[in-house]
């Protein structure tokens, strides 16, 4: 088993859990270290589940999401398609972020969870109140996307990927 797969039935098992999972049975169950454990805990917290460590053992907070960055490129004119392509899949478009090189690094919220919030913000942009921060980089821009699960961030991945604004890592 990769870490990668034992970090998903981890999470699973953490989640489908009504009471908290001891780290030391976790260990035990997955043949590893308890600091392999810790380790597994830690990256899967990056990655925007909220577990918390009790003196029983961990636990996951409310309800779980997850998130990524993405680095895309578009214009102007397919800045609708891209939110609404996001959200009608169940992400939610956290955030807008540009490294200008001489202004640095630049982040506004967004929290776009919606086709009405896309909208919204889309029509803000066209009235002539702002343009788009993309525009200062020649349309390279970050968001960071959650959703409710690495699946769901895999179709938009997936999905950006097909409609040519996601940006290959080099």
């Amino acid at each position: 088993m990769t870490g990668a797969e034992r970090r998903e039935v981890l999470l699973a098992r953490i989640k489908n859990s009504e009471k908290p999972v001891p780290g030391k049975l976790l260990a035990a169950e997955f043949e590893v270290s308890r600091q392999v454990i810790v380790q597994d805990i830690a990256l899967i917290r990056a990655a925007g589940y909220d577990i918390i460590s009790t003196n029983r053992g961990y636990i996951l907070a409310g309800p779980s999401t997850a998130a990524r960055t993405f680095k895309v490129c578009h214009t102007d004119g397919q800045l609708e398609e891209e939110l609404y392509s996001i959200v009608d899949l169940g992400g939610c478009v956290k955030n807008v972020m540009v490294n200008h090189k001489v202004y640095g690094h630049l982040e506004a919220p967004l929290n776009i969870t919606s086709r009405r919030k896309a909208a919204e913000f889309i029509e803000d942009i066209r009235s002539g109140k702002s343009s788009p921060l993309k525009n200062i980089t020649s349309d390279y821009h970050y968001h960071v996307v959650e959703a409710d699960s690495a699946e769901t961030l895999d179709m938009i991945e997936e999905m950006l990927d097909q409609k040519g604004f996601l940006v290959k890592k080099t």
